[in-house]
């Protein structure tokens, strides 16, 4: 038990001269973002996710399949958004490659304009939102999230993907003593779920109970301030801007899901 709490610890509050530094608690506050935004996509939108493409290429198959509810054109948008947010996390990927916290920062810093203007068109459509507002925040928010993504695959801290659960909640089992493995490090694994969770309830009741862009609003603010701690953290150059060898990519597992 100590070691379970002692790794959620490390997880929220690391060492700032660690080999990630602040990036686990960066990483989560983006994990938290994926569930606030795909809880408006699905609710708001219309059975669609803009973050987590797994899960809307699942919903396409249904859409193609004459499922009512689900939109072949809001699914393909949300891919063709995602890519190209992707695309642009690729390109700030390679400038930055040799510095963690300038390609965290200048990433959030792209994403966030995308989440504002979101914002923006959220609080302009009301509730239900219309079709070309619809496509609109399908198209920003697909983007944003491609984006962070991108980043996020190159920031390369093991287990914390910000989107992907899969392999996370798959290595806690797997790699647990009881299935004799090494030790699954499930305190910082089950923190990433319990931030996604939290992300999806905290949206889901505010679209609900409140208006439809307040949880894009707290995305925004959240990576706002993500990308201002990165860029103050790391102006000095420390250690953990440089990515350890082991860590330069995500494992191969990771990258076959997180396609």
């Amino acid at each position: 038990m100590s070691a379970f709490i002692a790794d959620i610890r490390h997880t929220i509050v690391p060492d700032l001269r660690g080999r990630h530094g602040p990036l686990p608690p960066i990483l989560l506050s983006m994990t938290l973002v994926t569930g606030l935004v795909d809880a408006f996509s699905y609710l708001v939108l219309g059975h669609v996710f803009v973050a987590n493409m797994t899960g809307n290429i699942v919903l396409l198959g249904f859409a193609l399949a004459g499922a009512p509810g689900f939109s072949i054109a809001a699914s393909t948008t949300a891919l063709a958004s995602f890519f190209a947010g992707a695309m642009i996390g690729g390109r700030l990927s390679t400038r930055y490659s040799g510095h963690r916290g300038r390609l965290h920062s200048s990433a959030a810093a792209i994403q966030a304009l995308f989440l504002a203007a979101s914002v923006a068109l959220a609080a302009l459509s009301g509730s239900p939102v219309v079709a070309s507002y619809r496509y609109a925040l399908i198209v920003g928010l697909g983007a944003a999230m491609g984006i962070q993504n991108a980043a996020a695959r190159k920031i390369a801290v093991p287990d914390l993907t910000t989107t992907v659960l899969t392999l996370t909640i798959t290595g806690i089992a797997a790699d647990s003593a009881l299935a004799g493995g090494p030790g699954s490090k499930a305190g910082g694994r089950l923190i990433a779920v319990a931030t996604m969770l939290a992300g999806a309830l905290i949206g889901a009741v505010l679209v609900r109970h409140a208006p439809i862009c307040y949880p894009l609003a707290i995305a925004l603010v959240t990576i706002v301030l993500g990308a201002v701690t990165s860029r103050i953290l790391g102006s000095a150059d420390p250690a953990w801007v440089h990515a350890p060898a082991s860590t330069a990519t995500l494992t191969t597992g990771q990258e076959q899901e997180k396609t």
